[in-house]
């Protein structure tokens, strides 16, 4: 059964200016069945590069192929042949923009510089994440991407229940757990991490470092919502610098991590500039961290970070699924005065702090102090926590369920 996701009016807008669209993302978020769902709406072709022989044409005679595939065209894949990418900006140019190309790909790089050097004011490009709580429960989108200033006290929230929260942290968002008979996670995600290192890395990784490069990624997702420590992620993966910041960069562009920057304009030359690193689907972090149940994940070490974490992926599919960059920072001074994340928006600051706590106490609130000081324009504070219900802590700063992420 076809689950709604909140991308599908962003992409029907923007193919109304782009002749391309290119949708990246992780594998098995959705994006092929979000593809095959609209075009029963609009009537686009549909070819997969995932098969060999229908590779093979396209990577040899390219002009071939997309005579064989006409626009409007759905490519599955794209990223195997990049080569199709300048052929597709003749057919486009030489139709004034009439023809139609929707790709799904993930972010390698040398896609991603094919895109920008051949598609340059052609393409729009979107991102994909797994389901988000708002779609799980078919919550409608709303109007605007989520900030805190849009968060009013006397709003209703959905009861709060933490074993249910840990049991979809554990879970994850990949689509297929939302079915009837879907697969046990131990299965699914170890299928999934031998796909995407012996499909999806092979010509990235050499064949003698696929281990080691398992042990890497396992290590980054026990650094979840932890500032990036690049050296010591290396020592302890028994890798180089160099190779740690190149498979970093592998797992950032193919969408399993994202490095959240410091915001450190005009603000004070004390602010640490190192990113932190979270990945985007909790489940998959739980499995590479050994987590397999919401009662001993909830109780164990890494219950809050991975709260921090699933959070933050919430709030970034609502930008997301807009088509937007989620303007998003963390703020920490090497004093480690330190706020989760902040949110910029027409020149102010709008910091969101995450605790897996029911109060919030005085000593919650050092980073804001320390904001303040600054002298940044501040907007409304927001705390998401185990509250049962929101409350204003002090001026401008409200304390609220958890399960405000449902309306993201």
């Amino acid at each position: 059964m076809y689950k709604k996701r909140h991308l599908e009016q962003t992409i029907l807008k923007l193919s109304k200016s782009f002749p391309v669209i290119l949708l990246t993302g992780p594998r098995q978020v959705g994006k092929t069945t979000l593809y095959e769902f609209l075009r029963k709406k609009i009537g686009h072709n549909y070819v997969s590069l995932d098969e060999f022989e229908i590779r093979s044409l396209a990577k040899n005679d390219p002009g071939l192929f997309l005579e064989q595939y006409p626009s409007p065209l759905i490519i599955d894949e794209i990223q195997y042949v990049p080569q199709l990418l300048p052929y597709i900006k003749s057919k486009v140019d030489a139709t004034k923009n009439k023809c139609s190309y929707w790709l799904t790909g993930s972010q390698y790089f040398h896609l991603m510089r094919g895109v920008s050097e051949s598609l340059a004011g052609r393409v729009a490009i979107l991102k994909l994440l797994g389901i988000s709580q708002a779609e799980e429960i078919n919550n409608p989108q709303s109007k605007k991407p989520w900030t805190p200033e849009l968060v009013n006290i006397n709003q209703k929230y959905a009861p709060i229940n933490l074993l249910k929260l840990f049991k979809k942290i554990v879970r994850g968002n990949f689509p297929k757990f939302l079915h009837r008979n879907c697969p046990p996670l131990e299965n699914f995600y170890g299928s999934y991490v031998q796909t995407y290192i012996d499909r999806d890395l092979r010509n990235f990784v050499r064949a003698g470092s696929l281990s080691d490069f398992e042990k890497f990624i396992r290590l980054c997702a026990g650094r979840t919502a932890q500032l990036l420590n690049l050296s010591d992620l290396a020592r302890d993966s028994g890798v180089t610098t160099k190779t740690a910041k190149e498979w970093l960069s592998l797992l950032e562009m193919s969408g399993h991590i994202y490095l959240l920057k410091p915001y450190y304009k005009n603000i004070s030359k004390r602010l640490t500039k190192i990113p932190k690193l979270y990945f985007l689907d909790t489940g998959l972090a739980c499995y590479l961290t050994g987590w397999k149940t919401p009662e001993a994940t909830l109780k164990g070490a890494m219950a809050g970070p991975l709260f921090e974490t699933f959070i933050l992926t919430e709030i970034i599919k609502s930008y997301w699924n807009r088509g937007q960059e989620a303007p998003l920072w963390y703020y920490r001074t090497k004093e480690k005065e330190e706020v989760d994340f902040l949110i910029e928006k027409n020149g102010k600051l709008y910091p969101i702090e995450t605790k897996l706590s029911y109060r919030i106490t005085d000593g919650d609130l050092r980073g804001i102090r320390s904001i303040k000081k600054s002298k940044a324009l501040l907007g409304k504070t927001i705390f998401i926590s185990a509250t049962t219900k929101a409350y204003s802590l002090a001026k401008n700063i409200i304390v609220v369920p958890y399960t405000i992420i449902e309306n993201f």
